[in-house]
């Protein structure tokens, strides 16, 4: 949102442009005069409520999604490699934010979230026993988490309300920090919302 200050007859917006109390078409940016004919504050008014659009959508941050990490604590090097979206993973990366969850711990639902189905995680089966997750969307974000037992797979959840139960990564990745893998649907990078 744009913040805006009274000064002396103007208004001073945080994007370095006054604008004259007495003529609102005319404003002034870093120093030089400009006049808006209808197009242009057509597109000005445009412009403002789009910005201030996305940076609503931008507010969305995750509330605690484990027990026993309230602050949401990131994954961080291990041995088994970093946690952080974009770490290199061999000759691939690592496409979502990992949160430290023990094995066990309860997970819940970051925001009201609606539960959108089961997620299968790998095709290896040594790796079944942290081969589940769950789609969620909420907030205008669609994401998945990972390792996760989901009580249900449809519904709706309240935020802080249990989702499901953190599975035993130890058992697949011994020495690994355990953590609930949050995985974007269209594979941006979800640190933002952390």
């Amino acid at each position: 949102m744009w913040k805006v200050f009274h000064c002396k007859g103007y208004l001073w917006d945080t994007h370095c442009a006054f604008h004259s109390q007495q003529d609102p078409v005319r404003f002034f940016f870093l120093g030089k005069s400009i006049t808006l004919g209808f197009n242009m504050k057509t597109i000005l008014l445009f412009t403002v409520v789009l910005i201030a659009f996305l940076s609503e959508c931008e507010a969305v941050t995750f509330g605690q999604l484990c027990s026993g990490n309230s602050n949401n604590q990131r994954r961080s090097n291990d041995k088994w490699g970093a946690g952080n979206y974009g770490a290199k993973r061999g000759d691939r990366v690592h496409q979502g934010l990992d949160i430290v969850c023990k094995d066990g711990a309860t997970v819940y639902a970051p925001f009201d979230v609606k539960l959108n189905g089961k997620v299968i995680v790998y095709t290896d089966p040594k790796k079944a026993a942290i081969n589940n997750g769950i789609n969620l969307s909420g907030e205008g974000l669609c994401f998945k988490l990972f390792y996760v037992k989901p009580d249900k797979t449809s519904g709706e959840v309240k935020k802080g309300q249990k989702i499901g139960t953190m599975l035993p990564m130890q058992s697949v990745y011994p020495g690994i920090t355990s953590h609930v893998h949050v995985q974007m649907c269209d594979k941006s990078d979800p640190t933002k919302y952390f």
